[in-house]
């Protein structure tokens, strides 16, 4: 008899193949591979044929393709490919979800969080993409509700919702620190009415491009002070005030100008920004909070 037509028992067919003798039967009794024919005994027999598909089988199953897809391809209902593609993209949400828990695993175990810091932050970070965008929306509607918002204050709020459309495929734990940390900030009901505050007094502010100016001219004089250690009560720190500042301020105006910095110099604003970078991959900027302190400190010195 050739092998083409050489018959084997479920006993021979489990040392032929490695499978389990109740593997072979399942797979048989579920229809994936149906016997060949019987013996006279009534023993299941399988030419070399279903030897080929219980290999099919199994090389699909170790693949973790599922016996109904399995079924489906022995059907020709689909294809190996099709189901592959398929498989592949489940595979990939589940190692990003994988991925993210270790992240979460990670954040905890640096934070030494609590139990109910564990299970806020375990939530959060299951939150999809659009769950967390509508929690940054939600938070900037708040803060800008009832405003009519000019074009610079329309920009600004745009970038302020400038989040990622996922987390990345293998974040960082400082990614997720980053996303916790900015869902507590803005579900912080102070945090919100601070920037608000400061949004509604935007009607004193100087047009978005001097604005931007007056922050550069900050960091790099104030910066450069700070570096070299010049006091802002100095007469050196009156200097440098000078170029940062119109000199021909009034004392009421730079008294204004000395109380908007005040608010504007907020670190938790601060804060919103460098965890937005953070989240979309980029650098935080640096800090410009001792830059303003000391802006602030020198015209309180030389009002």
């Amino acid at each position: 008899m050739s092998d083409g037509m050489e018959l084997h028992t479920i006993g021979q067919l489990a040392r032929r193949t490695g499978l389990s003798v109740h593997t072979i039967r399942f797979w048989s009794d579920s229809g994936l591979v149906p016997p060949t024919g019987r013996s006279a005994g009534g023993y299941r027999l399988y030419d070399a044929t279903a030897v080929a598909r219980f290999d099919l089988v199994r090389t699909l199953r170790e693949l973790g393709i599922g016996l109904e897809a399995v079924q489906e391809i022995l059907a020709r209902q689909v294809t190996v490919a099709e189901v592959a593609e398929m498989h592949a993209r489940a595979l990939d949400a589940e190692i990003r979800t994988l991925k993210l828990r270790r992240a979460v695993l990670r954040t905890i175990a640096k934070r030494g969080s609590t139990t109910e810091e564990t299970l806020i932050m375990h939530k959060l970070a299951q939150l999809s993409a659009a769950e967390r965008q509508q929690i940054i929306d939600d938070f900037i509607g708040g803060v800008f509700a009832d405003l009519d918002l000019d074009d610079d204050a329309m920009v600004v709020a745009g970038w302020m919702r400038e989040l990622p459309g996922e987390l990345p495929d293998d974040p960082a734990p400082g990614q997720v620190d980053a996303w916790v940390e900015l869902a507590e900030l803005v579900t912080g009901h102070d945090f919100r009415r601070r920037l608000r505050r400061i949004v509604l007094s935007g009607s004193a502010e100087p047009r978005f491009e001097d604005g931007l100016d007056l922050r550069r001219l900050v960091l790099e004089k104030a910066g450069r002070a700070l570096a070299d250690e010049i006091a802002p009560e100095s007469a050196e720190g009156r200097l440098i005030l000078s170029r940062i500042i119109e000199p021909g301020l009034s004392p009421e105006e730079r008294v204004a100008l000395r109380e908007r910095l005040q608010m504007l110099a907020d670190a938790q604003v601060e804060r919103y920004w460098q965890l937005l970078a953070v989240l979309n991959g980029r650098d935080p900027a640096v800090s410009v909070i001792p830059a303003f302190d000391w802006v602030i400190a020198a015209l309180r010195a030389h009002g």
